[in-house]
């Protein structure tokens, strides 16, 4: 475990596409992830071919890797979804056409692996486990198809959003194009099947002691390490300033451990 595997999202690091790649240089990160051009709320993913390609030569030209692709596919209610939102019948019935964008956005991006999500939060979540992983299963082989990874992403305002519930789904959709964006979650991480997670998040939270969310990264940065943890750790905030003071805080407990 070292430095140059941090990363961070660019529209959390900067205004603009140049802000956000002086900031990734100036603080030595060699890899960041795509979410929303910087300054906008534009998803790269589902938008136009021209805004990637921009994107991606402009951090290839500094040397700078993408090493994620967020998305917001499948993060919204399913239709006959039990729960307090309403259904987006339209964004499910184009989930697949939605998935051939993203996958065509990372390919410009260089990227192999893209961030989803499991619907908006039902009100008895383990009844769409099932459902999540046939839908996931379906999508992960259209992702195959392109050499793309899809990593679900623990979120609390989705059907997966502690560490029992990821293991349960990834249980149920085995797929090797199926893996983990894991945020570190009051349960056990000794549930998750360890191979499967590709990518790791530290929110600017769980970095602030005295913080309900905070979490204990130097026990987390060991048990990652020994059990063969390969990929990234990226930091995320609300400003530019919590990103910074997060890969400060990261950079500082990767020094102890290593």
């Amino acid at each position: 475990m070292d430095k140059t595997r941090i990363s961070a999202i660019t529209d959390e690091i900067g205004k603009s596409a140049d802000e956000a790649v002086d900031f990734a240089q100036d603080n030595g990160l060699v890899a960041v992830e795509l979410r929303n051009q910087p300054g906008s709320k534009r998803e790269y993913a589902l938008g136009r071919e021209a805004d990637i390609e921009a994107a991606a030569a402009h951090l290839a030209n500094q040397k700078i890797k993408v090493s994620l692709l967020h998305t917001s596919l499948l993060q919204f209610t399913w239709p006959g979804t039990p729960g307090p939102g309403a259904p987006d019948q339209a964004r499910w019935d184009r989930r697949l056409d939605d998935l051939r964008k993203a996958l065509r956005c990372a390919q410009i991006a260089g990227c192999d692996k893209i961030g989803i999500f499991a619907g908006a939060r039902a009100t008895d979540p383990p009844q769409m486990f099932e459902r999540i992983a046939g839908t996931l299963s379906e999508m992960a082989a259209e992702a195959e198809k392109q050499k793309v990874s899809l990593l679900l992403e623990n979120h609390p305002a989705t059907n997966v959003a502690t560490c029992a519930e990821l293991a349960a789904v990834m249980k149920l959709a085995p797929s090797k194009w199926l893996g983990i964006d894991w945020t570190p979650a009051p349960d056990s991480y000794a549930v998750l099947p360890k191979k499967r997670i590709l990518n790791v998040r530290a929110p600017a939270a769980s970095l602030t002691p005295g913080k309900p969310e905070s979490a204990d990264w130097k026990a987390i940065l060991l048990a990652l390490d020994k059990d063969g943890y390969g990929g990234r750790i990226a930091v995320s905030g609300a400003s530019v300033a919590l990103v910074r003071d997060s890969l400060d805080e990261i950079k500082h407990i990767i020094r102890e451990v290593a």
